[in-house]
């Protein structure tokens, strides 16, 4: 199986971030091989802009198609390197890590990152000069188009995710959390990190002074590295769906109110009052009084877990949730 041995050091050094770039990259896959109703959704409103852009620009057309090599039965997947990189620094912009991306790839790089992806010949398109300029062009494209306008909300579901995810962690340790990043992660223990169910060689970290788990909008998880120091694991974000701001809750927002409506359909799975102020984007003492209400209401319960308290819908505030006019409710992973 592809796994990798991390030190303690490392492992209790390694942190949650977000990646603007990572999520632009997630955006671009969806738009290759969406699965499930929700990325269906994304996929339809965008396709045909990404189809013109493709059709216009033939190098990233033919770069695209070459960029991955899909699995087979027991042949594991691969995806292009230049597909992204593990953040240099926590809070990089796009531009920030497009930036990077240009420092760390030329054009003969990425020939060699495509040989060995899929070998063979390369189109004639993919040997001419530019090839960098084009896979910038490429992702500056999918941010702009797909991606930007709808980053802070994005932000605001992997932000929760990534508080939802540490508390797991300090409530049952790497054991635990692990094997909630992916289908195929597993913590293996005597510092084994299977990333993958694969007949890969083990990879050892030890020369690792980075590594960074990073929650994406995806349909699945994949890893990243800038050998031998920087090591990232991409993994898909739960709760995709949390209502965007402005989503048309007017049935349940009449009956409840606008705010607690937005809470009540944030509680599709246990949250904490930090992770509902970064999605709903209340304030934290307003949030604590629209849960009280709701929870006097019977529509949602509470449980303490380590220092947070966290919240989900009874079967009566799934039945109002289920009156809410709206995107359908649904998780990516």
């Amino acid at each position: 199986m592809g796994s990798w041995r991390v030190t303690a050091d490392l492992l209790a050094s390694s942190r949650f971030v977000l990646s603007p770039l990572a999520e632009t990259v997630a955006a671009l896959t969806l738009l290759e091989i969406p699965r499930g109703p929700w990325q269906q959704a994304f996929h339809a409103a965008n396709r045909d802009a990404y189809a013109e852009m493709l059709a216009r620009h033939p190098v990233r057309r033919d770069l695209v198609r070459r960029a991955w090599r899909p699995r087979i039965g027991e042949r594991p997947g691969w995806t292009a390197d230049f597909l992204g990189t593990v953040p240099a620094a926590p809070g990089l912009s796009f531009a920030g890590e497009l930036d990077q991306l240009a420092g760390e790839w030329d054009d003969d790089r990425i020939r060699s990152e495509l040989h060995m992806v899929r070998p063979g010949r390369l189109a004639a398109t993919l040997l001419r000069p530019g090839l960098r300029a084009e896979l910038l062009g490429l992702l500056q494209w999918i941010w702009t188009a797909t991606v930007e306008a709808d980053w802070p909300r994005r932000r605001r579901v992997l932000q929760a995710d990534i508080v939802s995810r540490t508390t797991l962690l300090a409530t049952q340790g790497w054991s635990g959390l692990i094997p909630t990043l992916g289908a195929r992660t597993r913590w293996l223990g005597d510092g084994l990190l299977q990333i993958n169910h694969f007949d890969l060689p083990e990879r050892d970290l030890s020369a690792a002074r980075s590594l960074v788990f990073v929650p994406v909008h995806s349909n699945g998880s994949w890893v990243m590295w800038d050998e031998p120091t920087r090591y990232a694991v991409m993994y898909p974000v739960t709760g995709a769906l949390a209502p965007p701001a402005g989503a048309d809750v007017r049935g349940l927002a009449r009956l409840v109110g606008a705010n607690r409506a937005r809470l009540l359909l944030a509680l599709d799975d246990p949250r904490s009052t930090t992770q509902l102020v970064a999605l709903s984007g209340l304030p934290l003492g307003s949030v604590g009084n629209h849960l009280k209400v709701l929870l006097g209401a019977g529509l949602v319960l509470r449980r303490r877990a380590g220092r947070e308290v966290l919240y989900w819908r009874t079967a009566l505030g799934d039945a109002l949730a289920a009156t809410a006019v709206g995107p359908a409710d649904d998780k990516a992973g």
